[in-house]
């Protein structure tokens, strides 16, 4: 997974301009984008060595971006939030430290909508498509299968069961790739592969952007008892 994560950047055709996460690690009432000129690190995870609280990634954000990414959402009839107390949680500084090491690349973190409907991500997607063509690029940060009731490797074929599935939704035509991601929970396993769903959201949020590009997937692997996979569109 490190190994992918390390080359997510430089396997891009161009290197973006600025990055835009979705994390599964926040929810707001609304959406609500992080428009902090230099954040700071929100170390929003428990029980770790001692070093993890002590990680750098000092990228800077984009305001303006941040702006932008606002106005598409009001636009779209999703009212935004802006705020720029939050810091970068782990669901940003933790890939991010890893794809792109320097922390050069400006960045702006969007919250996932606390009704976790998965429609409404997906819409909220396609409102936010236009970035791509600002050289924005439009990272899902989250996890294809997330139960941390079970890492020991005793729901391994059920992983690859509903891995199966969410991929050839992934992968189907854009013509009906949103109605069967936004159908997930009919998929084999599907509660057992996310009991609470925010960290499948972040998908659904990058499909929607994805708008008539085919998804792909890039990485699978098991880990900690788990099948994941990432998936790039365009």
């Amino acid at each position: 997974m490190g190994h992918f994560l390390s080359k997510v950047i430089t396997d891009l055709p161009e290197r973006p301009r600025a990055i835009l996460v979705v994390s599964g690690h926040w929810e707001e009432p609304r959406f609500t984008v992080h428009r902090g000129e230099q954040p700071e690190l929100l170390y929003d995870y428990g029980g770790f060595p001692a070093h993890t609280y002590e990680l750098e990634w000092p990228a800077p954000g984009a305001p303006e971006i941040a702006s932008r990414v606002a106005e598409l959402l009001d636009d779209a009839g999703f009212p935004a939030a802006l705020e720029d107390k939050r810091g970068w949680g782990h669901g940003v500084f933790i890939p991010l430290k890893v794809a792109v090491p320097d922390a050069d690349i400006p960045t702006v973190q969007l919250s996932l909508r606390r009704d976790l409907d998965a429609a409404v991500h997906v819409a909220a997607g396609r409102a936010l498509a236009p970035l791509r063509d600002e050289g924005v690029l439009i990272v899902g940060s989250g996890m294809s299968f997330h139960n941390m009731a079970a890492r020991d490797g005793r729901v391994q074929r059920i992983a690859d069961e509903f891995d199966a599935a969410l991929t050839h939704a992934v992968e189907s035509e854009p013509s009906v790739r949103d109605a069967k991601l936004t159908a997930w929970r009919e998929f084999p396993h599907a509660r057992t592969a996310h009991p609470r769903e925010e960290h499948l959201l972040p998908l659904m949020v990058a499909a929607g952007a994805g708008g008539e590009d085919r998804g792909t997937r890039i990485f699978r692997d098991h880990v900690i008892g788990w099948t994941v996979s990432a998936y790039r569109f365009g």
